[in-house]
């Protein structure tokens, strides 16, 4: 057996030249708490999404629309399952990630800690929020561990159909007569600034960032992301209509990027602290459909013993 001092370097090697790490490889155990830390959360984030938009599913305004919110529900569900499972070829325990989720512990992404509270609220999630999750999502594509990356490719495709969905709503209220048109722009306003939240803070202020792109787990800084999403949203926005609520909101000529006013910092600590207008309600959930399921796991548990049994 190598001494840790060797190994360490085999694996900082290995990660220098861009080789993908896979559950049987050697790694620091810092880079794998690390991982299981940065991807439960993901995976908590995705199931947790599903409530504010499982809200809208009997409310939303056409059999068409229910359809394909229903599947976008679904689909998020799909994400958060792909995500637990990857956690798991590293040695965590999926019970007592989502029992950190319910007692506090674990964090998710603070942006489904706000309402929704109109119908423009779900274009505005699958236009603004999926698509801060694509930009973020992609680089994870090519993060450094391998179960985690390759989990990304199929949610991408999938986020990219949630994006198109949501932007579509939205195009559609701003045909629409002024009172629909009112409705989307008030989605906007409330949504924006949570949205370049997700994220994260500046680089200096992020506590986990310099380590994670030492070891390429993220690729790109949370400041590098956040610019990437603004600069590609603008023009969508001007497209159809909507105006973000950003005063300082300009396009510098020299840099060719968007230049953009400063962020609530302090919103964002709060909601993550627990203080955010939906944090009680998301979590309170989240516990009750895991009570309310534990007959159906138990039910699935003892199927699968009696089927074992009966073919041994």
């Amino acid at each position: 057996m190598e001494d840790i001092p060797a190994l360490e370097k085999k694996f900082e090697e290995k990660i220098a030249s861009g080789i993908v790490i896979e559950p049987k490889d050697w790694m620091p155990e810092r880079y794998r708490k690390q991982l299981i830390r940065m991807m439960s959360q993901h995976a908590h984030s995705e199931v947790v999404g599903m409530l504010p938009e499982g809200n809208w599913v009997t409310r939303a305004p056409s059999l068409r629309r229910k359809v394909g919110l229903l599947a976008k529900v679904q689909d998020e569900a799909g994400h958060g399952l792909y995500i637990y499972s990857a956690t798991e070829t590293l040695g965590a325990d999926r019970a007592k990630l989502v029992d950190d989720l319910h007692t506090g512990k674990a964090k998710y992404s603070s942006i489904f800690n706000y309402p929704t509270l109109t119908w423009a609220d779900i274009g505005a999630i699958g236009w603004l929020v999926d698509g801060a999750a694509i930009v973020n999502q992609t680089a994870l594509a090519k993060c450094s561990y391998g179960p985690y990356a390759r989990a990304m490719i199929r949610i991408c495709k999938e986020e990219s159909f949630h994006n198109k969905q949501g932007y579509e709503i939205l195009a559609s209220l701003m045909k629409g007569p002024p009172e629909q048109q009112k409705m989307a722009q008030d989605s906007i306003n409330r949504w924006w600034w949570p949205c370049l939240m997700m994220f994260g803070p500046s680089d200096g202020a992020s506590p986990n960032s310099e380590e994670l792109m030492r070891w390429k787990v993220k690729r790109y800084t949370n400041d590098e992301l956040r610019q990437r999403f603004i600069d590609r949203t603008i023009p969508q926005a001007e497209h159809i209509g909507l105006t973000m609520p950003d005063p300082d909101l300009k396009y510098n000529e020299t840099t060719r990027h968007y230049e953009f006013g400063e962020i609530n910092w302090e919103e964002f600590n709060q909601v993550i602290k627990g203080n955010g207008p939906c944090n009680y309600e998301r979590v309170h959930a989240r516990k009750d459909a895991d009570e309310k399921g534990l007959w159906v796991r138990e039910a699935a548990e003892a199927y699968a013993k009696k089927k074992l049994t009966m073919n041994s």
